[in-house]
C-alpha cells in the first residue's frame, strides 16, 4: 500500500494502522445543511488515507503524498499550515474537547480531485479524526466524530460548512445515500442502485477550482440568518409559508428563502420517488435544484451553467451543480447507453468556448469511514 511505503520511508517503522475516509457528492440538498434542513449525500469511491501511529509526546508530525517535500512537525498544533490545517484542527478540537489525543505521526493519501467540490477536506478531517479515535480508545460514535470535525473546519480552519460532508463520509453505507435532517441529526440510509435500473450518476469536474473561504460561502449564510432573523424563526427550515415570508423580504434574504425552502422539499420529493423505484424521474428535481441556485443563490458559474445544459441537451435525464458552487463539478442522471453522447455534448460545449477540457467520473455509492488495516 502506497502510503505504508511513504509511512515506512518518512517514519522508520510500520504504522499501527491505515484508515480511510470517503469524499461526498451531495444527489440534492445543496446550502440547505447550514439551514436545519434535509441533505441526501452518498459516498464516493474516492478519499483520503491515513497511515498514523501514536506518539508519547504532543508533538504530531504530518506529511503528504500530495504534497512532497512538505512535511509539518508541529509542537503546537496551532502554528500548522497550508492543507496541514484541516487534521491540525482535528487534533486541536479533540484536545479541546477533554479527550486524551497525545501526538501521533501521519501520513496522508488522498485521490479526491480537489476543488471538485467533493468534500477532499471533510475526508481529510475524518481519517485523521477516525484514527485517533481507535489510537486512543476515544469510543466516539460516527455522528459525534463528524461534529467535531465540522467543528474543526469552522473554528480552526474558518469555514463555516454546515454538517453535511463530515456526516457523509462517516455515516454512509455501500449501495446507498444518506437522508440526513440536519436539526436532529437523525440519518437513514436510503436504498440507490442505480444500476438496476440502467442508470448511473455522472460527475462532471469543470476543473475551475473554488477557494471557499473567500467569503461568498459566509456571506450566503449571513443572508440566511438575517432572513431568519427577520421573519422571527429560529432557521430557514422553519418557514411554512413560503408566499407570506417572501411578501416580508428583499433582495438577496427573500432569493436565498426561496431556494432554501424549495430546496428541502426537493430532498423530501426525491426520496419519495426513490422509494416508489421512480428513479428517473427525480431527473426534474436535479434540474430545478440548479436553475435555484443559479438563479435564487447564486452560487453557479458559468462553466458549471454548460456543463448542466449541455448534459441535459446530450441526453441526461437531468442535471445540477453539486458542492458549496463557484466552480468544483455538477452532476448528471444518466441512462448507460447514453453516456457516451452526454459526455462528448458537453467536451464539444467546452471546447466551442475555448475552456479545458472537464473530466468525468462515474459515482457509484461508497461505504463511509473505516478501517483497513
Amino acid at each position: 500500500m502506497r502510503v505504508v511505503d511513504a509511512f515506512r520511508q518518512a517514519y522508520g517503522g510500520e504504522p499501527t494502522g491505515v484508515w480511510h475516509a470517503p469524499g461526498r457528492v451531495n444527489l440534492i440538498g445543496e446550502h440547505t445543511d447550514y439551514n436545519d434542513g434535509f441533505v441526501l449525500p452518498f459516498a464516493v469511491p474516492w478519499g483520503v488515507t491515513a497511515a498514523v501511529s501514536p506518539r508519547e509526546d504532543l508533538t504530531v508530525r504530518i506529511s503528504s503524498l500530495q504534497a512532497p517535500g512538505e512535511e509539518q512537525v508541529l509542537e503546537d498544533v496551532e502554528r500548522a499550515e497550508g492543507w496541514a490545517r484541516y487534521p491540525a484542527g482535528v487534533v486541536s478540537i479533540l484536545r479541546g474537547a477533554g479527550l486524551p489525543v497525545r501526538g501521533a505521526d501521519i501520513v496522508i493519501d488522498g485521490d479526491v480531485p480537489k476543488g471538485a467540490g467533493l468534500s477532499s477536506s471533510a475526508a481529510l478531517e475524518v481519517s485523521v479524526g477516525l484514527a485517533l479515535n481507535d489510537l486512543y480508545g476515544l469510543d466516539l460514535e460516527p455522528m459525534a466524530l463528524a461534529k467535531l470535525c465540522q467543528k474543526a473546519e469552522n473554528d480552526f480552519v474558518g469555514m463555516p460548512c454546515g454538517i453535511m460532508d463530515q456526516a457523509a463520509s462517516t455515516l454512509s453505507k455501500q449501495g446507498h445515500a444518506l437522508f440526513l435532517d440536519c436539526r436532529s441529526l437523525a440519518g437513514r440510509a436510503v436504498p440507490f442502485d442505480l444500476s438496476a435500473y440502467g442508470l448511473q450518476i455522472l460527475i462532471i469536474n469543470t476543473g475551475v477550482h473554488h477557494e471557499l473561504a473567500d467569503g461568498q460561502y459566509a456571506k450566503r449564510r449571513q443572508d440566511c440568518e438575517n432572513a431568519a432573523k427577520h421573519l422571527g424563526v429560529p432557521s430557514l427550515r422553519d418557514v411554512t409559508d413560503l408566499a407570506a415570508a417572501l411578501s416580508r423580504l428583499s433582495g438577496d434574504e427573500r432569493a436565498r428563502t426561496q431556494h432554501v425552502v424549495t430546496e428541502n422539499h426537493r430532498v423530501e420529493a426525491v426520496i419519495g420517488l426513490l422509494r416508489a423505484g421512480a428513479v428517473q424521474e427525480i431527473g426534474a428535481l436535479l434540474n430545478a435544484s440548479h436553475l435555484s441556485l443559479r438563479d435564487q443563490y447564486q452560487v453557479s458559474c458559468p462553466e458549471l451553467d454548460v456543463a448542466v445544459e449541455a448534459a441535459v441537451r446530450g441526453g441526461a435525464r437531468g442535471a445540477r451543480m453539486t458542492g458549496g458552487g463557484f466552480g468544483g463539478s455538477a452532476i448528471a442522471l444518466v441512462a448507460d447507453d447514453r453516456v457516451d453522447r452526454v459526455r462528448t455534448t458537453v467536451e464539444q460545449a467546452y471546447a466551442e468556448r475555448g475552456w479545458g477540457a472537464p473530466t468525468f467520473l462515474p459515482a457509484t455509492p461508497a461505504a463511509g469511514a473505516h478501517r483497513l488495516r
